[in-house]
């Protein structure tokens, strides 16, 4: 995909979102995107003229989709290097995810050094790579999901300090168990380098949890799965996570890890703090069969993943739209949703300035129909 930007363009007849210059109920807003910038946004009729227009035809204009919690798509791995990573990100970009952040399963540390220093040389030359997400080592072996047991480990300094070196600034989060042995250091570690860090596969309590935000985590890993539920004397990381203003949520919502009953649920409780994310491994956009996660063996019956070896859900077979369509389709305002799929997840990861499309704003945006199925996708306001 070419970097340079498109013509002038007008996106008309839609209602536009994510902006606070427009009333996303009016069907007749406009954007015009700009040297790869939103310059203008309204609506009715005076909308600047522009090189190219296109009718939105009562569709909506939402920003780029965010995904900061993702393994693969299109039949390609994350953890298989940059080919299989521009894959699988070609894959997402046409569901609408126009920026990502590359999640890698658990490895070993210098394996996984040697991986988060090749996505940080893909930053360097396509920004819509966010950086990296270590999902692991350092998870808890009774919630290790589809994570390989023998190389789960605690965190400890040196280890820390490697992959911190090894990702030259760009390790944009990392999940981690706070209960493990110095945890607590290696959270403080993180986070004063700039990682976001994430509670997750974990066997924690509410207090533990409590600490670990206390400490500097701000994220909580796929809430409800790979952790404790939520029991009315033993209230679990959720809770605590939804009860804490600094905390960030991801869910995946796709119908199989959250019932989406209980996903509109907790966007009613937590609103703006809910991060949709695909969790999406080389199955998503790809056909059922058998695959390799993280090498480990799974089996992909009618788009869910489960390990081959106890049946554990293993990663998704979600994109961003499809998380989309089903949290409206819940009950949840439209409006909620794609901010759960842009601004949410981005602002989780320190990046305010993605997913919105006010003035100024990175022209990343998705058309999508009445159905809120992708029709046309901008990235820098170059059309994909």
């Amino acid at each position: 995909m070419s970097r340079t930007p498109d013509a002038t363009t007008i996106v008309h007849s839609v209602r536009v979102f994510g902006s606070a210059a427009v009333d996303s109920d009016r069907r007749d807003g406009w954007a015009v995107f700009e040297g790869g910038r939103v310059s203008a946004v309204g609506a009715g009729g005076d909308a600047p003229r522009a090189e190219r227009t296109v009718d939105g035809e009562g569709g909506c204009l939402v920003p780029g989709f965010v995904d900061i919690h993702g393994h693969g798509g299109g039949g390609a791995s994350f953890d298989a290097g940059p080919d299989a990573i521009r894959t699988a990100r070609a894959l997402h970009r046409s569901h609408g995810t126009t920026r990502a952040v590359v999640s890698l399963v658990t490895a070993a540390v210098d394996d996984l050094a040697t991986r988060v220093a090749m996505i940080a040389d893909l930053c360097a030359d396509d920004p819509t790579i966010l950086g990296s997400h270590l999902e692991g080592p350092f998870l808890d072996p009774g919630h290790k999901g589809a994570h390989t047991p023998s190389l789960l480990r605690a965190p400890d300094a040196a280890s820390v300090d490697q992959l911190l070196a090894a990702g030259r600034g760009t390790i944009r989060q990392v999940t981690l168990a706070p209960e493990l042995p110095g945890a607590f250091d290696a959270i403080r570690r993180f986070a004063d380098a700039g990682v976001v860090v994430a509670v997750g596969h974990t066997d924690a309590d509410a207090e533990t949890t409590r600490r670990a935000f206390d400490a500097g985590a701000t994220l909580l890993t796929h809430a409800f799965n790979a952790m404790p539920g939520i029991h009315h004397r033993a209230p679990g990381p959720v809770v605590a996570g939804l009860r804490d203003e600094r905390v960030t949520l991801e869910l995946i919502a796709d119908g199989v890890h959250v019932d989406l009953a209980l996903v509109a649920t907790m966007f009613a409780v937590a609103g703006d703090r809910i991060a949709l994310i695909t969790d999406a491994m080389a199955a998503a956009g790809a056909r059922d069969g058998r695959y390799d996660l993280g090498g480990l063996a799974v089996t992909v019956t009618d788009g869910v993943a489960r390990l081959d070896e106890g049946g554990a859900i293993a990663g998704s077979t979600l994109t961003q739209d499809a998380a989309v369509r089903n949290v409206a389709g819940a009950g949840v305002p439209l409006t909620t949703a794609v901010h759960a799929a842009s601004a949410g997840p981005a602002r989780a990861i320190g990046r305010p300035d993605l997913g919105r499309l006010d003035p100024g704003a990175l022209a990343d945006a998705v058309l999508l129909d009445a159905e809120l199925t992708v029709r046309r996708v901008w990235v820098a306001g170059r059309e994909d």
